[in-house]
């Protein structure tokens, strides 16, 4: 047990709601031709659901706020163990085309793309290592 999963408060359907709903109406799933990740990307007056996320996924990042064209946000990613043992699998449960097909695909697509890398972090198990950037996330990403 990692000491990031030791103070990670339980997860109740309604977090799993949340997140889900979020990332469906906001979330961006994509990569940067070496990993997946996913991405939230709102203004700063969401600063307290991005920081509920970052409470019930420690190992996700956030980054900000920015401000670029006249516009103050915060950006949140879940890549790498975070990614695959974290958040991913609540994902694949959750969201399917009968709830949204359109983000459903996106989904499908980035685990397709990155399928290798995945499988490879998942065979790491949880504790595997986070690889997760702690720097400026790159802004050339292959997102939808």
């Amino acid at each position: 047990m990692t000491a990031e999963s030791i103070h990670r408060p339980p997860l109740d359907e309604f977090d799993r709601g949340v997140l889900v709903g979020v990332l469906i109406g906001e979330g961006t799933f994509g990569g940067d031709g070496r990993q997946p990740h996913v991405t939230l990307r709102m203004h700063v007056r969401h600063e307290p659901l991005f920081r509920w996320l970052v409470d019930r996924f420690p190992r996700t990042r956030l980054y900000g706020p920015y401000t670029h064209g006249g516009r103050s946000y915060f950006q949140w990613m879940a890549r790498g163990s975070a990614l695959v043992h974290d958040v991913l699998p609540i994902l694949e449960q959750r969201l399917s085309p009968d709830l949204d097909s359109h983000a459903a695909g996106r989904l499908e697509a980035m685990c397709q793309r990155y399928a290798s890398y995945i499988e490879r972090e998942r065979g790491r198990g949880p504790a595997g290592g986070d690889r997760q950037s702690r720097g400026r996330p790159d802004s050339g990403d292959e997102e939808d």
